[in-house]
């Protein structure tokens, strides 16, 4: 859950999750919407898959990449638990 909250901690992963939730994109159609080097759009990537946020899969050249909403919905179930 920690890794969660830290990919969360930050804006511009929070502006990558609102753009996938719309559609998924690759790197370079995510990267087109910030005012940054490709790898540090690479490196905000990388913090949300290992928190489990988004996936990734291989379409020819490119990598896509999705929103996964199932640890979503755990985190707002955890959330709510907390509510007494």
């Amino acid at each position: 859950m920690n890794s969660l909250f830290k990919a969360l901690n930050d804006e511009t992963r929070r502006q990558i999750i609102e753009l996938l939730k719309d559609e998924d994109l690759n790197a370079g159609e995510i990267s087109n919407h910030f005012n940054m080097s490709k790898p540090s759009i690479s490196h905000h990537l990388d913090i949300l898959k290992r928190a489990d946020l988004i996936t990734s899969e291989k379409k020819g050249q490119f990598i896509q990449y999705s929103l996964n909403t199932s640890i979503l919905e755990d985190l707002l179930s955890w959330i709510l638990t907390l509510k007494k």
